[in-house]
């Protein structure tokens, strides 16, 4: 069965119903202004906040899953990540190959996470993330710390994983060259209306 995430009149606070679909392998891209909602609508997916509407991972009902398990499927990473370790090695453990596909030094293990850039945040963040394998990616605003050559690398880096492991991914971003390249659907929330744009 191929894969799909199906939102059906999704509200939550103030904002919504929102309704849109996607299926393995697609990137829905997401505008909007600053407090639009964005980052909402993805924490209602991500069953972090309370909402209405009906979210479904392949035909089943988040309702049905149990939260821990949804987010471990259907993950969100959020602009701000949050580290509880002193060293970086202690929430993950990569190769150096993968560090440096996403611009980081090699010896960041041993770095203090108190000390960590809130771009290398972001990066290693991801990479904690696809510890658990998700089948839904939840991005929001994942490369907006990142200079241009690191904001590449970041979208390559999850280009290449979604290609191998045929992943949805659902991207908030202000950076429309960047939604161009990597949407294969691009919606906008504006006025409490999520617009299919292309």
């Amino acid at each position: 069965m191929q894969m799909s995430l199906i939102i059906e009149n999704l509200s939550f606070l103030h904002f919504g119903p929102f309704s849109f679909s996607a299926k393995q392998s697609q990137c829905i891209g997401i505008t909007g202004a600053s407090g639009s909602g964005k980052s909402l609508l993805l924490r209602a997916i991500a069953d972090l906040i309370p909402h209405t509407g009906s979210v479904k991972f392949t035909g089943t009902e988040q309702k049905e899953i149990h939260p821990v398990k949804w987010r471990s499927l259907v993950a969100l990473l959020p602009t701000e990540t949050a580290w509880w370790h002193d060293l970086v090695k202690d929430h993950i453990k990569y190769d150096k190959v993968t560090f440096e596909a996403l611009g980081l030094d090699n010896t960041i293990p041993e770095k203090q996470t108190s000390h960590l850039s809130s771009g290398e945040k972001q990066r290693l963040g991801l990479l904690r993330l696809l510890k658990n394998k998700p089948q839904v990616i939840l991005l929001d605003e994942p490369t907006a710390n990142l200079d241009p050559n690191s904001k590449i690398n970041f979208e390559k880096f999850i280009l290449d994983y979604q290609n191998k492991n045929k992943t949805i991914l659902v991207w908030t971003s202000h950076d429309h060259n960047q939604l161009d390249r990597i949407a294969t659907k691009l919606f906008r929330l504006q006025n409490n209306t999520l617009e299919h744009v292309s």
